[in-house]
C-alpha cells in the first residue's frame, strides 16, 4: 500500500492546485515588476515635481492672487503700449531666428548627411564645435564683430564700401544675428540624423520616375524631414523666446525682450507679480507654438507625432 502512494505518478494530483500556484506565482512577478518601475520611477519624478513642475504652478498661482482682482496683472500688462511692443518684438525675433536658422540648418545638414564618412565627421565636429563654448562668450564675439570699430565696421571702411562706421549694436537684427549663430548647430544636429534616416532608394526611385530634383524634394524629402523640422523648429523658437544674455548684450535697452524685461521687473523693480506675469505668458505662448507646430506637423506628415 505504502509503495502504491509513493509510486504514483504526478499526474494523479488535482490540476487545479497546480494551476493556482501557478497563477499566484504569475500574480507575484508582476506586483514584483509595477512595485520595481515605480520604484525606480518615483525618485526621478518627485524631483521633476519638486523643482520643476511646483515653482511654475506657484508662479503661475502668484498672478492670480493679485489685490486688485485676479486678472489684474495681465490687464496691467496687455493695456500697456510699451509692454505689448516688448512682447510682439520677442516674438518677431523668435521667428525670424527660427526661419532662418531652418534654411541654413537645413542645408548644412544635407550637405554632411550625404558626406562620406570622415569628412562628416570633421563637419559634425565643426557644428558642434561653437556649443563648447559658453552663450555670453559667443554674445561678446559679436560685440566685437558689429561694434562701430569692430570688425565688419574696419573691414567696410578699408575697402571703402562705407564713409563712416555703421550703427549695428543694438539693433533687432545684431539679435537675430546672434541668436542664429547660437541655435544653428542644434537645428544641424537635428536634422542630420533625420535625413541620414531617408532611405536613398526612396531618392532614386523618385528619380526614376521622372521626377525633377525641386519635385523629389518636395514630395519625398521634405516630408519625410518634416518631424527633424518641427524639433528643431520648437527648441531654436524656445530657445530664443526665452533667451536672456544675447538680448541684453547686443540689443540693450533699446531692444528689450520678455526675458530682459522680467529680469527687469524682478530685480530693478522688485515687481514680483509683473516678473511672474510675464512668465506665465512666455510660458503659455511656448505651449501654445510647440501644440501649434505639433499640429502642421501631423498636417504636413501624418506620421509626425
Amino acid at each position: 500500500m505504502r509503495d502504491a502512494l509513493v509510486a504514483r505518478p504526478a499526474s494523479a494530483f488535482p490540476a487545479g492546485k497546480e494551476r493556482d500556484h501557478a497563477q499566484t506565482d504569475t500574480n507575484v512577478q508582476t506586483i514584483l515588476k509595477r512595485f520595481a518601475g515605480w520604484s525606480l520611477s518615483t525618485p526621478a519624478t518627485l524631483v521633476i515635481l519638486l523643482f520643476l513642475v511646483v515653482p511654475v504652478a506657484i508662479t503661475i498661482a502668484t498672478t492670480f492672487a493679485d489685490e486688485g482682482g485676479v486678472l489684474a496683472p495681465y490687464v496691467t500688462f496687455f493695456s500697456s503700449g510699451f509692454r505689448r511692443t516688448v512682447l510682439w518684438r520677442t516674438i518677431e525675433i523668435s521667428l525670424a531666428t527660427t526661419a532662418i536658422s531652418l534654411v541654413i540648418g537645413f542645408l548644412a545638414a544635407y550637405v554632411v548627411s550625404k558626406a562620406p564618412d570622415r569628412p562628416k565627421s570633421l563637419l559634425i565636429i565643426a557644428a558642434v564645435f561653437p556649443l563648447l563654448t559658453g552663450v555670453v562668450v559667443r554674445s561678446f564675439a559679436w560685440l566685437i564683430i558689429l561694434g562701430r570699430e569692430g570688425i565688419l565696421n574696419s573691414f567696410l571702411l578699408w575697402t571703402g564700401i562705407a564713409d563712416q562706421p555703421f550703427a549695428m549694436l543694438y539693433t533687432q537684427w545684431s539679435v537675430v544675428v546672434a541668436m542664429v549663430y547660437l541655435f544653428v548647430p542644434l537645428m544641424i544636429l537635428t536634422l542630420v540624423g533625420v535625413l541620414e534616416n531617408i532611405p536613398e532608394d526612396v531618392v532614386q526611385a523618385s528619380a526614376s520616375l521622372g521626377a525633377t530634383p525641386a519635385a523629389t524634394f518636395r514630395q519625398v524629402i521634405f516630408p519625410l524631414a518634416v518631424p527633424g523640422l518641427i524639433v528643431g523648429a520648437v527648441l531654436v523658437f524656445t530657445g530664443s523666446f526665452t533667451a536672456y544674455a544675447t538680448p541684453q548684450l547686443l540689443g540693450g535697452d533699446r531692444q528689450m525682450v520678455m526675458g530682459t524685461l522680467m529680469h527687469q521687473r524682478a530685480m530693478v523693480a522688485f515687481d514680483w507679480v509683473g516678473a511672474s506675469t510675464v512668465a506665465t505668458i512666455m510660458v503659455v505662448i511656448t505651449i501654445a507654438v510647440v501644440l501649434l507646430m505639433s499640429r502642421t506637423a501631423r498636417r504636413l506628415n501624418p506620421m509626425a507625432t
